[in-house]
C-alpha cells in the first residue's frame, strides 16, 4: 500500500522545531511494507490542509497526519479530515473521561470548554487513546481509503504509533521490508559505490544504496519479501559479499555510532582508557564518555591546549616543540607517554594539531593533526591529513580517526 505522511504545524514552517516525526514514520512503514510516496509539510490553515489530503489520496491508499489535534483554535486537523471523509465530529464518551481523569491526576484544575474539543472525534473513527498527553488520535476511513491522524509531539506520536496504530496496520500488510545499514570510515562514497557497482546495477531485490555521512559513508541494504525470514536470508547473502569486498572499512553491520561500537569494545575487553587532547579540546572524552556504561573502562580524559599545559601535565619536552614544533608526530609520541606515566591505563592516545580555519602551514593544513597511541608493547603516531577549513567538522573527523585507531587495534 501506498502513504503520505502530512506534518500539521506552522512552528514547522518556520524553523522553530525540527520535524523528526516525519523521519520515525517513514522508517516504521517501510519495515512494515508500505510505500510512502509523499512528505508534505503544511501550516495551520484549513484549506491548504484540505487541498494537500485530497491530492495525497490520489496516489495513496492511506495518509498520515501528525499535528493539529490540541485544544486551540488553530488545531484543525480533525476538522478538517471529517470534512474531506464525509463524517462529523460526536463527543468520544471515553476519551472525556481520560481526560478529566488526567486534569485531576496532574491538578490542572477546572477544564474549559476548550480542553473537551479534544474528545471530539469522528463518528465512524477507530481511536487510539494517548497514554502521554491529552489529545487522542485516531483512523477513519472512507471507500477504501485511510487517514490516521496522530499528535505532534514526538514522544505522544512516537508510543501511539507503537502501541496501537501498528497493529491497526498490519491488516494491510501485504509484504514487508527488512534492512541492515553497514557504516563505513576510510573510504568515500564514490569509492564505495565503485567496488560495488555490479551489485548496484544488476540489482532488483535486495537492493543497495550509498549515503555520504560527515566523515563516514553508509550502505543500506533492504529487501521487500513475503516474510521477514525470507528478506532476511536475502540481505544476509548480499551482505556477506559487501563484507568480501570491503570489510576492512566497514565499523559497523547495525548502524551503530562509532563511539558506541569502540565503547563496547572497551567494555567487553575490560580495557582501560585514557586521553589527552589538544586541537579536539576534550571532544574525543566528551563523544566517548555518551556511551552507557563506560565509566568501567574510561579513566581520564585531559585537555593539554597550551604548549605550557603539555609541559605541565605530560611532561613533553620543551626542546622537542621548540625543534619540532608543537604540532608534530614526536610531541604527539611524548604526550601519549606521558599520559601512560600518569595513568597506567591499558589504551593511550593524544592527538596535537590544527582545528582551523586559520593556524598551520603549507604542508599542515587546518585539519590536521597527529595522533599517537599506544596499547600493550605497541606505540606508534598516524598523521591525518587536514580537508576543509571547517573547525568543527575538522575536529569531529579528528575524533572519528581516533576511534578509528582504536577500534583497529584492539
Amino acid at each position: 500500500m501506498k502513504a503520505s505522511i502530512i506534518s500539521v504545524g506552522t512552528e514547522i514552517l518556520f524553523g522553530q522545531i525540527t520535524n523528526t516525526n516525519s523521519v520515525f514514520l517513514s522508517r516504521q512503514l517501510n519495515l512494515l511494507g508500505f510505500d510512502v510516496l509523499y512528505h508534505h509539510t503544511v501550516g495551520d490553515n484549513e484549506s491548504r490542509l484540505s487541498e494537500i489530503i485530497k491530492a495525497s489520496l490520489k496516489d495513496c491508499d492511506i495518509i498520515i497526519t501528525t499535528g493539529g489535534l490540541g485544544p486551540t483554535e488553530d488545531d484543525m486537523t480533525k476538522e478538517t479530515i471529517c470534512s474531506v471523509f464525509e463524517d462529523v465530529l460526536v463527543e468520544h464518551k471515553p476519551s472525556r473521561k481520560a481526560l478529566e481523569n488526567i486534569a485531576k491526576e496532574r491538578n490542572y484544575g477546572k477544564l474549559t470548554q476548550n480542553n473537551y474539543k479534544q474528545t471530539l472525534m469522528p463518528s465512524r473513527a477507530t481511536v487510539f487513546h494517548n497514554d502521554r498527553g491529552t489529545a487522542p488520535g485516531f483512523a477513519l476511513e472512507l471507500k477504501g481509503k485511510y487517514a490516521i491522524a496522530l499528535p505532534g509531539p514526538p514522544g505522544e506520536m512516537t508510543e501511539m504509533f507503537d502501541k496501537k496504530v501498528k497493529n491497526f496496520l498490519k491488516q494491510f500488510q501485504e509484504s514487508v521490508i527488512c534492512y541492515r545499514t553497514l557504516r563505513f570510515f576510510g573510504k568515500g562514497e564514490s569509492s564505495i559505490e565503485t567496488e560495488l557497482i555490479d551489485l548496484i546495477d544488476n540489482q532488483t531485490d535486495p537492493t543497495i544504496a550509498t549515503y555520504a555521512k560527515e566523515g563516514e559513508c553508509s550502505v543500506r541494504v533492504a529487501s521487500k519479501r513475503d516474510s521477514e525470514e525470507e528478506a532476511c536470508e536475502a540481505i544476509d547473502d548480499v551482505v556477506s559479499e559487501i563484507k568480501n569486498r570491503l570489510g576492512e572499512y566497514i565499523f559497523s553491520y547495525d548502524d551503530e555510532e562509532f563511539a558506541e561500537v569502540v565503547g563496547k569494545k572497551l567494555i567487553e575487553k575490560n580495557l582501560s582508557i585514557s586521553c589527552c587532547e589538544s586541537c579536539t579540546g576534550g571532544m574525543f572524552a566528551e563523544t566517548l564518555t555518551s556511551v552507557p556504561g563506560i565509566s568501567k573502562v574510561f579513566d581520564r580524559g585531559i585537555t593539554t591546549y597550551t604548549e605550557k599545559a603539555k609541559i605541565d601535565e605530560l611532561h613533553v619536552n620543551p626542546r622537542t616543540i621548540e625543534e619540532k614544533t608543537v604540532y608534530s608526530s614526536e610531541v604527539a609520541m611524548e604526550m601519549v607517554q606521558g599520559l601512560y606515566k600518569k595513568t597506567g591505563s591499558d589504551i593511550c592516545i593524544s592527538i596535537t594539531g590544527v582545528a582551523g580555519p586559520e593556524g598551520g602551514k603549507e604542508d599542515f593544513r587546518p585539519g590536521s593533526a597527529y595522533v599517537g597511541f599506544k596499547y600493550n608493547k605497541k606505540s606508534f603516531v598516524t598523521r591525518i591529513n587536514g580537508r576543509n577549513m571547517n573547525r568543527d567538522r575538522n575536529r569531529k573527523y579528528m575524533v572519528l580517526w581516533m576511534l578509528n585507531i582504536i577500534n583497529k587495534n584492539i
